[in-house]
């Protein structure tokens, strides 16, 4: 494992660079499939890593030391646990099928070859993240990963929306890495080494107050990077980059960090009191304020944007409660199912124009048979019928909270699930079901090309059967692999009759937000007619669909004064330093201008006034006192 690791994020890495210097020289099809071959070969190797890692192989490896400086070492090395191999292996997997459709989505785009840079430059960027073995590889990994993220997003910088979606991601993403900066500080500060292994070993020597506020600097950034309350605004208008940057970045990788963060420090997060409790709430109201957005949202993309929020919150309250498996787990299914929504979601515009308000689209089930199926495959794994992936992932968290007394947290979980089933569903009614609302004679809707169905069929399957990864409930594949590195407290395991009547439950919750929502729009009931509720819900309605007023209320705390303040101080240093080193120097110039008055180039004028010096220095001298 040791020789050939360095292979995984080294692939991709080539394949950025290459593209980059001569992809503008290429062709368009040699520059995608090179990238395509590339992750290929990363995702091979990652397959094998994480077959080693199975049988029992661990690696702690310091590929070189960068810094040597006294007692502090910053090395560049590689750490493989069953944690790191599931993340390898979600993040190889999606990256590759995403890269092979955007082959077909991006067709004909005049930064084609930019694009198969960037996009590959990410996944190294991500692998490099997962594989660290130390704070500041993280934290290194972590700022690439972020200028990836601007710089896909921004990809269509010439539309000032893009710009300014890209600016506001990387401004709000800098609030939670500054104090994710402080916190490897702070680890080093209070450990003495920022590797992995020796401060997890050493965790019970330091001061719980030390390990409070370590703990909750780390959140601050993986609160950033995952787009949690009240960091969350970035994420939605993040939707303005290409819609497989969306799948990639913003949804199945990029924001799961900062859940990888927490769970990889778990064992600081477990000794800081306070710290988990912090988790959970974040995470609690992380899931209901997507998931309510979600419900009224006419953007397709954004709906998919908030639910990738509130699943999000999921997983930070799973943590939060100390089931650090299972959110690792709902990571995995959620990878998955949301890369499919969001790709179904690019296949959708790209037959619409880029139509995205669903509001004008309708019975697309017709023209787009294979989407449509993907699609409604993703909506039930993300709404939790039970055999599809959610299932056994969001519904196994909420199971554990029950188990464990965390019957609040349970409750609040289960309203955000149902909410979730609803929005899923009004968007695969509005999007495929009815009548069309498009302009049909502009408009033709037909089926996306293989190269982006077949990835789509492909995540559609897994979609199905991801779940099963966890199954039975306690004893599934991942949890065996996942519990000894991740201590995931114990609870009964397999079909009890507590399980089975969680999940009964939580199908009834499934399906009553489904039936509601067909209701309201597909089969169109008149007492749930949609419009009427609107107006009957009022304040609520406009409360939702201006998203809670985040942005109105950041605007005018922090982007305005802002704004003023960077005015004012432009103009103290245009008008106030500038100005007087102007004056100063129109000053100089006009003494020299006056100056100059003396120089006649008359050698009588000189003399005079030598001898009209030499007089008056005389009758100084001899002036009597």
């Amino acid at each position: 494992m040791r020789d050939y690791i360095w292979l995984i994020p080294a692939v991709p890495l080539l394949a950025a660079a290459v593209n980059f210097v001569a992809g503008r020289r290429l062709p368009d099809r040699f520059t995608g499939w090179f990238a395509v071959a590339c992750v290929a070969a990363s995702w091979v190797v990652s397959l094998i890593v994480s077959a080693q890692v199975l049988e029992g192989q661990r690696l702690d490896y310091n590929l070189y030391t960068w810094v040597p400086s006294g007692s502090f070492q910053a090395t560049i090395g590689f750490y493989v646990d069953p944690l790191a191999a599931v993340m390898l292996f979600v993040v190889t997997t999606i990256s590759l099928l995403v890269h092979v459709y955007s082959i077909g989505y991006m067709h004909r785009d005049p930064g084609f070859y930019r694009f198969f840079s960037y996009l590959p430059l990410f996944t190294f960027s991500m692998l490099l993240l997962v594989l660290a073995n130390n704070y500041l590889e993280l934290y290194l990994s972590w700022e690439l990963v972020g200028l990836c993220s601007y710089l896909l997003i921004g990809f269509w910088y010439e539309k000032r929306s893009a710009s300014q979606a890209a600016l506001k991601a990387f401004i709000v993403n800098r609030v939670g890495d500054f104090g994710f900066g402080l916190g490897v500080v702070f680890v080093f500060v209070a450990f003495g080494t920022l590797a992995y292994a020796p401060v997890f070993a050493s965790v019970h020597t330091v001061a719980p107050g030390a390990l409070t506020i370590i703990a909750l600097l780390l959140l601050a950034g993986a609160m950033g990077k995952s787009a949690q309350w009240p960091l969350h605004t970035w994420l939605p208008d993040a939707m303005e980059g290409p819609t497989p940057v969306s799948a990639l970045i913003h949804a199945a990788t990029m924001v799961t960090a900062g859940v990888y963060l927490v769970a990889r420090s778990h064992p600081i997060f477990q000794a800081a009191p306070g710290a988990l409790g912090w988790v959970t709430v974040i995470g609690l109201v992380t899931a209901l304020v997507g998931a309510t957005i979600a419900l009224v949202h006419p953007d397709i993309k954004h709906v998919i944007a908030y639910s990738t929020i509130s699943q999000l919150g999921y997983m930070f309250f799973a943590c939060g409660i100390g089931a650090y498996a299972l959110a690792i787990f709902h990571l995995f299914t959620h990878a998955f199912f949301k890369a499919l929504l969001f790709l179904s979601a690019g296949s959708v515009m790209h037959s619409l124009d880029n139509e995205t308000d669903m509001h004008r689209m309708g019975g697309l089930r017709r023209h787009m048979p294979v989407t449509f199926a993907t699609m409604v495959s993703g909506a039930l794994a993300l709404a939790g019928l039970p055999v599809f992936a959610g299932f056994w992932s969001k519904d196994g968290i909420l199971g554990f909270a029950f188990e464990q007394g965390n019957y609040w947290v349970y409750a609040l979980g289960t309203i955000a699930a149902f909410f979730t089933a609803f929005y899923i569903t009004r968007l695969i009614s509005l999007t495929f079901l009815g009548e069309p609302r498009y302009d049909t004679d502009r408009l033709h809707p037909h089926e996306s090309p293989k190269v982006m169905t077949i990835p789509l069929a492909i995540l559609g399957v897994c979609s199905l059967v991801a779940g099963f990864a966890g199954f039975p409930p306690g004893q599934g594949f991942l949890d065996k692999m996942l519990d000894p590195v991740l201590d995931t407290p114990a609870v009964e395991h397999g079909f009890t009759p507590t399980t089975i009547g969680l999940m009964a439950f939580a199908t009834l919750v499934a399906v009553s937000g489904i039936g509601l929502a067909l209701a309201m729009y597909a089969w169109r009931v008149p007492a749930l007619d949609p419009q009427l509720w609107t107006r009957r819900l009022g304040a609520l309605y406009r409360l939702l669909s201006n998203k809670y007023y985040y942005d109105d209320l950041y605007r005018a705390l922090f982007v305005r004064p802002a704004i003023t303040i960077g005015r004012a101080l432009w103009r103290l240093d245009v008008e106030g330093v500038d100005g007087s080193v102007g004056e100063v120097a129109e000053g100089v110039s006009e003494a020299g201008r006056a100056l100059r008055r003396l120089q006649t180039g008359f050698v009588g004028n000189y003399a005079l006034a030598i001898g009209i010096g030499v007089i008056a220095l005389v009758a100084y001298l001899f002036w009597p006192r």
